[in-house]
């Protein structure tokens, strides 16, 4: 049992929803209509895995969660709620629920969505602007995040995505896709914490490697648990992508084989942690192994 890392979501988790509450009062400028559909799929909940990540990079790096990372933090959170939105899309994956609602389209319309989607994305980089940092640090965190959600990351995963649906992928390609839809998006905390709080850059890259592994290990899990969780478990819609045929890992290479492969994949994020401590021994890597639980 990690308690370190259970009071350490127990906090933070507030810390970013009451932040979350927070950009959003404060703008005034915001479509009243427009703010209902947003905040609809951002007070769904989930883990916030990805903002929390952020955090105890950060923290972990020296520096406290304060107003400007927890604005990034919520900036990477809406990003990730606009991508979820428009993965929901009848044009896209068709799902009708998310984190155990009605999915977006469902509750106010296709286009509606669409919007909800498009301003979040557009948000998130106003709200990173609008921090405290310094003019350098912003202009790389909006240039990463733009890449890393962009036409070089997650669109570009996305794309993969469906024109899998005409084609059988390679284990490669598979991996490659899920680097790009899944990956990247757990990439960009560590970039970002870094970013805000530079460190060696062998300390840096092994960080990064972690969250490569890490990113990678959170599709195969996906993956897993489409098949092996039902739809109240998941708060999505189960079996989705094996009734479908998509190129997933469990499709690839059968749910065994695929488990096989998460647990081959978490080793390595467990030897990155090795090596991180051996290169900083008074570094506390507990959190960061918290996260792996997920997985397990």
């Amino acid at each position: 049992m990690n308690n370190n890392f259970d009071d350490f979501i127990d906090q933070n988790l507030k810390l970013i929803n009451q932040h979350l509450n927070e950009l959003f009062d404060a703008d005034a400028t915001l479509n009243p209509d427009l703010k209902v559909m947003m905040k609809y799929s951002i007070d769904a909940g989930g883990k916030r895995v990805r903002p929390l990540i952020l955090l105890a990079i950060s923290n972990m790096l020296g520096t406290t969660s304060n107003q400007d990372v927890l604005t990034v933090a919520a900036a990477l959170e809406a990003v990730h709620t606009y991508s979820l939105i428009h993965d929901d899309l009848p044009a896209m994956d068709n799902d009708d629920l998310r984190r155990g609602r009605p999915t977006s389209h469902k509750k106010f319309g296709e286009a509606e969505a669409i919007l909800a989607g498009d301003a979040l994305l557009t948000l998130a980089f106003q709200w990173i602007a609008a921090t405290s940092l310094q003019d350098h640090i912003k202009s790389k965190l909006i240039a990463k995040l733009a890449m890393d959600a962009g036409a070089s990351g997650m669109i570009a995963g996305q794309l993969l995505d469906i024109q899998g649906n005409h084609k059988q992928y390679t284990l490669d390609e598979l991996k490659q896709l899920h680097h790009l839809k899944t990956g990247r998006m757990l990439l960009f905390p560590a970039e970002a914490a870094l970013e805000i709080n530079p460190t060696s850059t062998s300390v840096a890259n092994l960080i990064k490697d972690f969250m490569a592994n890490f990113g990678l290990a959170f599709q195969i899990h996906d993956d897993v648990i489409d098949v092996t969780e039902s739809t109240v478990e998941l708060g999505k819609t189960a079996g989705k992508d094996a009734n479908l045929d998509k190129n997933t890992y469990v499709n690839l290479l059968g749910l065994s084989g695929a488990k096989e492969e998460l647990e081959h994949v978490l080793q390595k994020c467990d030897q990155d942690l090795v090596s991180l401590k051996k290169l900083q021994p008074a570094m506390d890597l507990t959190i960061l192994e918290g996260f792996l639980t997920y997985l397990k």
